[in-house]
């Protein structure tokens, strides 16, 4: 049998009463549990945003400091290339090494996402960059001055040279002045030169004439002289000149041409080399016979050269003679 009890009984709306109560101070206490719980999330989760945005400001920040430093040390280098390409050659052990760490720096620097450790790496690649520019910036420095230094000298010695050449040029045309001195105060002087016309025997035996139909040959005589000349051989070239003004042709000697230095080319009779010593007289005789013709009336002129100078003439006059003579 169902017991119903009375809804105006007292003892049960005190344990209503007592039962919303309680509820409503967990709810409260729930809620204020939740309320805290949130605050605290909340507020915990700002601090990670915020080290979150304080360290990729932080990393940011360094990242851009060490692009300044590279963009640095890449101008720099620029620098030296450009002021030094003659010294790059010398250097290529660091260029190598600098282009590894320019390569590996710069895959670093280009990346979105960073990490610290990557930068601090980057910041190690940059330093030791800048230590092996640094050194290549004081072997430039060096190889730079010691080229200015070589070039100096180089000046120097250009200068000296410039120097020697001139002072040897003005030498050797005063050689060349003292030589050409010498070669005319060397030239001979002929002295004592006699004609004489002569007539000779079948027997051999020569005689003395003044006609000209009875000159078989002219003899020539002279003294050569010279206190400066060297010991040697020289080349004496005789013209004889006819009564027509004309060279004769020898028929006993050669006949060319010589060069003389005031004249020209002149023809010549004869070619007499001589034997001569330093200050001493030299005396030369030579005889004189027309190729294919006979002597004539008239003067006959006689002239010596040496050295390219007339050193001598004179001449001889042949006459008609009578028909006894």
């Amino acid at each position: 049998m169902k017991t119903t009890m009375p809804t105006g009984h007292p003892m049960s709306n005190e344990s209503g009463k007592s039962y919303s109560k309680t509820t409503i101070v967990a709810l409260a206490i729930a809620l204020l549990a939740s309320g805290s719980y949130y605050a605290y999330d909340k507020s915990s989760s700002n601090n990670t945003i915020k080290g979150q945005q304080e360290q990729i400001a932080k990393v940011t920040l360094e990242k851009s400091d060490l692009q300044s430093k590279f963009d640095a040390s890449l101008a720099r280098i620029d620098e030296m290339n450009v002021n030094n390409t003659h010294l790059t050659a010398q250097l290529e052990d660091k260029n190598v090494e600098i282009e590894k760490a320019k390569i590996e720096i710069r895959s670093i620097l280009h990346k979105n996402a960073v990490t610290q450790s990557e930068l601090s790496k980057a910041k190690t690649l940059i330093a030791g960059m800048n230590s092996s520019i640094s050194e290549m910036e004081k072997t430039i420095a060096q190889l730079t001055e010691d080229k200015r230094v070589l070039h100096e000298q180089n000046v120097a010695l250009t200068t000296d040279k410039t120097n020697l050449t001139s002072e040897l040029e003005a030498t050797n045309v005063a050689k060349k002045e003292l030589e050409g001195k010498v070669d005319v105060a060397s030239t001979l002087n002929a002295s004592d030169i006699t004609i004489t016309p002569l007539n000779v025997k079948k027997s051999g035996k020569a005689k003395v004439t003044a006609s000209a139909k009875k000159v078989d040959k002219l003899m020539v005589n002279f003294n050569l002289s010279n206190r400066i000349i060297k010991p040697g051989s020289t080349d004496l070239y005789v013209l004889v000149i006819g009564p027509d003004g004309k060279p004769i042709s020898s028929g006993e000697s050669f006949s060319g041409v010589f060069k003389t230095r005031e004249e020209g080319d002149k023809f010549f009779t004869a070619k007499l080399p001589v034997e001569l010593e330093t200050a001493k007289t030299k005396t030369v005789s030579f005889s004189f016979v027309p190729e294919n013709t006979d002597f004539v009336q008239g003067d006959y002129q006689i002239q010596i050269y040496q050295n390219g100078f007339l050193i001598g003439q004179a001449k001889s006059t042949l006459k008609k003679g009578s028909l006894f003579s």
